[in-house]
């Protein structure tokens, strides 16, 4: 900040602190290429957490059952150990080919990103239950259903949440490749735009913005966990 402020290095390079401060101030009035910055925020993250709903109320049924069931895991295990390692660009041309440019296919990526760390953590967190819990379930008389929604969903919650958080992560850093490709709105979009004209400035508090949001959006899913799985940790 000492060497922007005395301007031995060049605006463009790294701009100042009092530079951000009013890019930030402008961006938030005037907004950037017809949309304001509240509205490039908005943008991106309507389109991921349509994604993350849909991968949530997808992925931890299958992750369950697949954890549960020996035959459906077998089924779709290999599938995702398929789609896991592969960069989300890598198949982003093709969802395209099959959907266009519209939000659609950015959705649709996004939904991919959000699904395998989803589905693998819940896997774990079934597998993860001890045989002691179900033994003594059954002792007591509790049959397949009630051992599924008494004993191996609440054991396996601190797993799931493992993978919701992971999950926000993958998708949101996906939602910036995304918006790379024919998109005019969007947080990423924006930074991406900014840096053809040389606005580093804009980069710059784009890529601030972009952090302080997913670190608000972990915060939200860890303050979940908490309340939600109460008892982690305690013996």
């Amino acid at each position: 900040m000492i060497l922007t402020w005395n301007h031995r290095i060049s605006s463009i390079i790294i701009p100042s602190p009092a530079e951000m401060w009013n890019t930030l101030l402008d961006l938030l009035q005037k907004g950037y290429k017809g949309h304001t910055l509240w509205a490039h925020l908005l943008a991106s993250l309507r389109r991921l957490m349509i994604a993350y709903i849909f991968a949530v109320v997808t992925a931890i049924p299958l992750g369950l059952l697949s954890g549960y069931s020996d035959k459906i895991r077998a089924v779709f295990e290999p599938i995702i150990a398929f789609i896991r390692p592969l960069p989300p660009l890598g198949y982003y041309t093709i969802i395209i080919l099959w959907m266009g440019i519209g939000d659609s296919s950015k959705i649709f990526l996004l939904f991919l990103g959000a699904f395998a760390p989803i589905y693998v953590s819940c896997v774990a967190g079934v597998t993860r239950v001890k045989q002691d819990y179900i033994n003594r379930a059954r002792t007591l008389g509790a049959n397949r259903r009630q051992i599924f929604f008494h004993v191996i969903l609440p054991s396996s919650l601190p797993d799931i949440f493992v993978g919701l958080r992971n999950a926000m992560s993958s998708a949101y850093a996906t939602s910036v490749a995304a918006e790379m490709v024919a998109a005019v709105s969007g947080i990423g979009w924006m930074v991406l735009d900014a840096s053809k004209y040389l606005r580093s400035d804009v980069i710059f508090v784009g890529i601030i913005i972009m952090g302080i949001t997913g670190i608000l959006l972990d915060k939200i899913l860890l303050y979940l966990e908490k309340r939600i799985v109460f008892w982690k940790g305690k013996n």
